[in-house]
């Protein structure tokens, strides 16, 4: 019978996690590494190594109606999008109002997880920690929650493009960006336009001589603000669009909406125009990226090519000269080095989850990875619903299907997303917004309020 439950990390999915097994009788200990709650969302003024990381302005890109927990409403005096010190203070409210710190183990790293020699018979793990003084302590639990994110081990592609090792300028990860103040006055690549590159674009331009963004594919850029005034993903997100979107042509609500987009800033003359329709990968939430192309202060251009010298060569050609520094926001590896390495054993060395949860090779379902997916949607809501079913599958109360079923089911939901995204292990991280809700509490029998 699960018990007692480790939950790895301080975030908000730990904090989340910790309270689902509180309401549902268990134990939860909680190990952070930190000297204090709220993971990513924490703002450090320098990096530290293996550690989540945002820069000074970041505002959240969901809005607070959407992203809050079901149980606990953000304040009324908070902005519809706040900036990430104010979400940090939400989750402060949450811990104190349900008394979650008393379960954290602070500045205390997890060194490694691996199943106990009886593991076919009792599901337990075995867990040690190293504390604040060095210390290694081993500990023994009914189930594990892994809530370290997958924010902590950027990807700096540097290898991929020649001359970068003669580059007289600096070449680092948006993880190491903090704020503009090292580029004022500068010549400023920035690579990659996912959310992190359209902010750190924008945020760049208004302080250095000039500014490039480099992009592979383009992106649909779209702002905070929906009709009415109203946030974008509280109008976009609700159940009759869901199903709308199911019985209307794919192909007619891509020209719809984009045909909208365009009417507002076209996108091919402002050199954001992608390869993929609208609705085949996350567009940019962007409010200021169309504002500073326009004003000259941020130039397109298209993927990076190399390096000479001082100067980027670009895949038409171009070449930007005197550059002294090219940002890339190129990602992350999802890596959890302290779990089993069986476990991770995808193509990459990624971890196969059923549902974006739980591993299906093991033999006793107890141990769930929360929040390693990418959605159209705020991630707080699918993280506490993935805790409420993982805690019923934990105590029995809910069951998984049989290992071959899961992995057909992982197999068939990779194939469906490879026609958006042609990285297998993106396309593995993509999960339907509202359909994942509603299987998460249709297995878990408990509905979050959810709003329409």
């Amino acid at each position: 019978m699960v018990q007692r439950v480790a939950v790895v990390g301080g975030g908000s999915s730990g904090l989340v996690c910790i309270k689902v097994c509180v309401d549902e009788g268990l134990e939860p200990v909680c190990f952070e590494s930190t000297d204090d709650i709220g993971g990513l969302w924490k703002f450090k003024d320098s990096t530290e190594p293996e550690r989540s990381s945002i820069y000074r302005s970041l505002v959240v890109n969901t809005s607070k109606e959407m992203m809050c927990f079901s149980d606990f409403p953000m304040p009324a005096a908070y902005p519809n999008y706040m900036h990430n010190s104010q979400l940090l203070q939400y989750f402060r409210l949450y811990a104190e109002h349900f008394d979650l710190l008393k379960y954290i183990n602070f500045q205390t790293t997890v060194k490694s997880v691996t199943q106990r020699p009886d593991f076919s018979v009792s599901g337990q793990w075995d867990v040690v920690t190293i504390n604040r003084d060095g210390e290694e302590e081993r500990h023994v639990f009914d189930g594990v929650l892994v809530c370290s994110g997958h924010y902590t081990h950027p990807v700096l592609p540097l290898s991929d493009f020649p001359g970068h090792e003669t580059f007289s300028g600096k070449c680092f990860h948006s993880w190491d960006y903090k704020d503009a103040d090292t580029c004022r006055g500068k010549r400023v690549v920035v690579v990659g336009i996912g959310n992190s590159g359209g902010d750190i674009a924008a945020e760049i331009s208004r302080s250095a001589e000039k500014t490039f963004l480099s992009t592979r594919q383009g992106a649909w850029v779209i702002g905070r603000m929906s009709s009415n005034g109203l946030p974008l993903d509280m109008t976009a997100i609700t159940r009759l669009n869901n199903i709308l979107m199911q019985l209307i042509p794919k192909t007619l609500v891509n020209w719809a909406a984009e045909r909208v987009l365009n009417q507002k800033y076209d996108h091919r003359l402002y050199g954001l125009q992608p390869r993929h329709r609208l609705l085949d990968k996350k567009p940019l939430i962007n409010d200021d990226l169309p504002g500073r192309i326009l004003q000259g202060a941020l130039v397109m251009k298209p993927n990076l090519k190399g390096f000479n010298g001082s100067g980027v060569v670009f895949e038409d050609g171009t070449v930007e000269e005197n550059i002294d520094a090219v940002v890339f926001c190129t990602g992350y590896n999802g890596n959890f080095p302290f779990l089993p390495p069986a476990l991770s054993d995808g193509s990459k060395g990624e971890l196969t989850l059923y549902k974006r949860l739980f591993p299906p090779s093991l033999q006793h379902p107890t141990l769930a990875v929360m929040g390693l997916f990418q959605t159209k949607g705020p991630i707080i809501p699918v993280v506490e619903m993935q805790a409420r079913w993982a805690v019923k599958v934990f105590t029995g109360l809910s069951r998984l299907p049989s290992k071959e079923k899961m992995l057909a089911v992982i197999e068939s939901e990779r194939k469906r997303n490879m026609k958006s995204y042609s990285c297998p292990r993106q396309a593995a991280l993509q999960v339907d917004y509202i359909p994942l809700l509603d299987f998460m509490a249709d297995e878990s029998s408990h509905c979050l309020s959810f709003p329409r």
